[in-house]
């Protein structure tokens, strides 16, 4: 399958897909005669197993290891475990830092009168913090 077809079958762009394969993150495409690559269903499966991690949140390094995981079959679940609960302590961090995001911004914008004043602590705001 060439990379149209395989971008169409795993949702990864074109573009995305030779990315993953110039730093490595899959294997380069075997090429036909033609010049184009040639996706395996192997290829495929890697792709769509990438697309869900990176769904997910993790990290493209993440999903390196992940990968790694992946297709040693004498790994443990402990290491993958481990990973996922590393990952899950990111993405609480990440919340509470949107929640923090939130809270400010709703805050500006309570204060602001939002009419045709030109005054407007949000923009006051926005110049004045560090």
């Amino acid at each position: 399958m060439n990379i149209g077809a395989a971008a169409e079958a795993t949702g990864v762009p074109p573009k995305t897909i030779r990315y993953y394969e110039s730093i490595g993150l899959i294997p380069p495409a075997t090429r036909a005669e033609n010049g184009y690559r040639h996706y395996t269903g192997f290829d495929i499966e890697t792709l769509k197993f990438i697309q869900r991690t990176r769904h997910l949140g993790f990290s493209v390094k993440d999903v390196g290891g992940l990968l790694a995981l992946w297709h040693d079959k004498d790994r443990t679940s402990a290491s993958v475990k481990a990973l996922a609960l590393n990952h899950i302590s990111d993405v609480e961090q990440r919340i509470q830092e949107l929640d923090t995001i939130r809270k400010t911004l709703i805050d500006l914008t309570e204060r602001c009168h939002g009419d045709d004043r030109p005054e407007c602590p949000i923009l006051d705001e926005f110049a004045t913090s560090d």
